[in-house]
């Protein structure tokens, strides 16, 4: 299942509406607090999951410009219905060229979610320093930080993480990404151009009733570790039946860490 189809998407909104860190969504909210009117625009939208996260914690007239590369996702992401003082449009830009094209016009609030660890330091950076430009809020939630641990633990775990944490750092189209540093690498960047940072923990935690999604994830990790392990194919099939057999049990456990950021410019915009 690739990380970008609808179906990982839907799979996984729900989790991560829950995973979502309190205290820095409590932050965000708080910064809009008593104003009328709030305009957000959303990188890497996908099927419009922030949205539906987040628009309930902003003030009640909202206009939300949603931005992806995927037509076929943006489709989706148009809601059938909003509310009568929330606005939606959408916009296919290619973000790894035309960054400067997606955070024109009046914004009060970046945001994105899943997207920070796929970038490269370069990119980030220049978002960062747009960002910084414009003296914009962000708000980056559920990047992946490496942090992965099973229940039962069993043979080849910590091997297999290790070979995903080796690919996530492969090029997505933003070039080599940062993979597990991403969040401290832009928590770092936007303390330097004058911000202050709140992050927290938003972890997604499954338990054995989680079936569908560890599934997804274990069999991404065996395939990815074909390519990024020197264990073998018999070892890693191996590995992924025991997975496979503890969900069948009902005995799988599955934690995988992410964070939350909010940035905000230190004084007056």
């Amino acid at each position: 299942m690739s990380e970008y189809s609808a179906e990982w998407l839907e799979l996984r909104e729900p989790y991560d509406v829950v995973a979502r860190n309190a205290v820095v969504l409590d932050t965000v909210a708080a910064a809009f607090a008593g104003r009328a009117t709030i305009s957000v625009v959303d990188l890497a939208c996908g099927t419009g999951a922030t949205l539906r996260a987040v628009g309930p914690h902003l003030p009640s007239r909202q206009n939300w410009t949603l931005i992806d590369h995927s037509l076929a996702l943006l489709a989706l992401a148009l809601p059938s219905a909003t509310p009568a003082r929330v606005t939606v449009t959408t916009t296919a830009l290619d973000l790894a060229r035309d960054l400067k094209l997606a955070l024109d016009g009046p914004i009060d609030l970046v945001t994105t979610s899943a997207l920070l660890d796929l970038v490269s330091p370069a990119w980030l950076d220049r978002l960062i320093a747009e960002v910084a430009e414009r003296r914009l809020p962000f708000y980056g939630a559920l990047t992946y930080d490496g942090r992965a641990v099973a229940e039962p633990v069993v043979s080849h775990d910590l091997e297999l993480l290790t070979g995903f944490n080796l690919h996530q750092r492969t090029d997505k189209g933003f070039g080599p990404a940062l993979g597990p540093t991403a969040a401290a690498h832009a928590a770092k960047r936007f303390e330097e151009v004058g911000y202050a940072v709140v992050q927290g923990h938003s972890d997604w935690m499954f338990g054995p009733d989680d079936r569908a999604i560890q599934d997804a994830l274990f069999a991404a990790w065996a395939d990815i570790g074909l390519l990024t392990t020197t264990l073998s194919p018999g070892q890693i099939a191996e590995w992924l039946s025991w997975r496979q057999s503890y969900l069948a049990q009902g005995r799988s456990k599955l934690r995988v860490g992410h964070v939350d950021i909010f940035a905000q410019p230190i004084g007056t915009r």
